[in-house]
């Protein structure tokens, strides 16, 4: 019998698969620091996005049952 897969769960924490096989991620620079940034760049920062397609390949093997 073979063993299972560990899941990296620091990665299923960050990430999510959406319908289509894809990974969302949130953005970064949102946490702190935040005065000096326009309210414009706020903004674009709130939401999620997607994984690029080269960083996904590796991120899927790290999150085998999501």
């Amino acid at each position: 019998m073979k063993n299972k897969i560990k899941t990296h769960r620091g990665a299923a924490k960050r990430f999510k698969k959406t319908g289509s096989g894809k990974l969302k991620r949130n953005k970064a620079g949102k946490r702190h620091l935040l005065t000096h940034q326009s309210r414009k760049q706020k903004r674009n920062l709130s939401g999620s996005t997607l994984v690029f397609k080269g960083e996904a390949k590796g991120l899927l093997r790290a999150l085998p049952y999501i």
